[in-house]
């Protein structure tokens, strides 16, 4: 059955961090507080939930990916690194839509008290990226090969006000909030060799508050907070709450989290719902009555965005993807839409992830099938840092397969045609030993593709400007 724009760019949305969408609820479609009293403040309140998704939502996942006693694979406590320190393989089903291009080091810092200083080794022309994301989910900085060069580099990430002096050779990063993720990114093949050379970069990176730089640094002893859930999905405990309860949320985090200077309409709206920076959640200017069915009603409003997106998705040849990520200003729709689909998202300098849930006529993907998709010489992606397309199941989850490969790239050393062209194969048989380099293990049902582009070209051609589009899948014979 030929897959729908609508199916087409929804899958898209569940490219960036692993989030998967849930179906949007068919209140939507319908008369919404059909005789409730007040409706001008229900809207205001729904507006208000859409403004303050994306905050409330980087503080639940900071409490669960900082709620323990020591780093470990994915987690670790506040101020401290996490280093992945392998690919995941097909059992994994932690998080969906994982890589297989880039080990990640990331840490959640709070710099209201104080700045912390984190520094990184020579790079040696290893491609990476270090954005930093403020409290509202926009990327405030990106040090990397891109930005900054692969030489070590020493960075002050300071506080909202902060004043005072830096050592030599630290170059302040200001935050525009308390709350800071660091969501590194490394290159790496995968092989032995290559993980043992990124191992020792991540091993070499160092995270300290100001007060100990220079000095030996241990970190504090770090608790359990028994009354986090570690179980539910955060966007599905984000998405529990009732508007009493996230307003309470969001009002306690503008506190150390202030709004732009931008977002000084939106301010004085916030405070007839009794929302004020710097003062707790004021629920006597809040109708209780609303209290449920203002986040459903809001979500709901979030995930139909596409529809009303004015070129939010760029759907061509079958692919879907959007270049308004990691900067996002007034625009708060699509910053919440990227937030529950996409959370911790790039600027689109830095990466673009093009998806396909469908081949040229339309029909969704299916393993009984052989497909093939061509770039014609000169029309690889381009992408300075790399590019590669992804495989998943139905549920973007890697797929199982003999030779244990979930993306293709450069690195496989892929065979050209007689006329400079690229063929990769997706198919679930091998297409034989001459052109395995050049094939996607692909499961015997449904599947999605994605293709990562970091670094994408900054001249023509380039997918920044549709002067360069992925090129179309098409059903094989033979």
């Amino acid at each position: 059955m030929p897959i729908s724009r609508r199916d087409a760019v929804i899958g898209s949305l569940a490219l960036l961090t692993g989030a998967a969408v849930r179906p949007t609820n068919a209140a939507w479609d319908k008369p919404i507080a059909e005789g409730v009293e007040g409706l001008e403040d229900f809207w205001l309140a729904v507006e208000a939930y859409t403004y303050g998704y994306s905050l409330v939502t980087m503080e639940m996942t900071r409490r669960v990916m900082t709620n323990v006693v020591a780093p470990g694979a994915t987690r670790a406590p506040m101020g401290q690194l996490v280093k992945m320190r392998a690919y995941p393989d097909a059992s994994f089903r932690d998080v969906t839509a994982p890589n297989a291009d880039t080990l990640y080091t990331t840490a959640w810092i709070d710099v209201g008290k104080e700045p912390w200083v984190f520094s990184f080794p020579d790079m040696k022309g290893r491609y990476f990226m270090f954005p930093m994301l403020d409290g509202w989910t926009n990327v405030f900085q990106v040090p990397g090969t891109r930005t900054t060069g692969t030489a070590a580099q020493t960075y002050a990430i300071t506080g909202p006000g902060w004043s005072g002096t830096l050592p030599s050779g630290v170059t302040q990063y200001a935050s525009p909030t308390n709350l800071v993720w660091i969501l590194g990114r490394i290159y790496c093949t995968g092989t032995p060799e290559d993980y043992a050379a990124v191992h020792a970069l991540q091993d070499a990176c160092r995270l300290t508050p100001l007060s100990a730089y220079g000095k030996a640094y241990t970190p504090p002893a770090a608790t359990v907070d028994p009354a986090i859930d570690m179980k539910t999905a955060v966007r599905e405990q984000v998405n529990g709450m009732d508007a009493v309860a996230f307003f309470t949320l969001l009002a306690e985090l503008l506190k150390t989290n202030p709004p732009a200077a931008a977002d000084k309409p939106m301010v004085e709206k916030l405070a007839r719902l009794g929302i004020v920076p710097g003062q707790d959640f004021d629920k006597s200017k809040f109708n209780v009555d609303f209290a449920r069915r203002v986040p459903d009603i809001a979500f709901d409003r979030i995930m139909m965005h596409f529809r009303f997106s004015d070129g939010d998705m760029n759907s061509v040849n079958g692919w879907a993807y959007t270049l308004k990520t990691g900067l996002y200003g007034t625009n708060y729709l699509q910053r919440a839409l990227i937030t529950a689909i996409g959370l911790g998202a790039n600027r689109p300098e830095d990466a673009v992830y093009p998806v396909s849930r469908a081949d040229a006529d339309g029909s969704a993907y299916d393993g009984k099938n052989k497909y093939v998709i061509r770039f014609a010489k000169g029309q690889e992606p381009p992408a300075r840092g790399f590019w590669s397309i992804t495989m998943y199941d139905e549920s973007y989850f890697f797929v199982a397969n003999p030779i244990n490969r979930y993306s293709i790239s450069p690195r496989q050393n892929l065979k050209r045609n007689d006329d400079g062209s690229v063929d990769i194969l997706i198919q679930k048989e091998s297409p034989g030993a001459d052109m395995e380099s050049n094939w996607l293990p692909a499961p015997s049902g449904k599947f999605v593709l994605m293709m990562r582009l970091y670094w994408p070209n900054e001249a023509k051609p380039s997918i920044l400007d549709a002067s360069w589009s992925p090129a179309e899948v098409r059903v094989r014979q033979g």
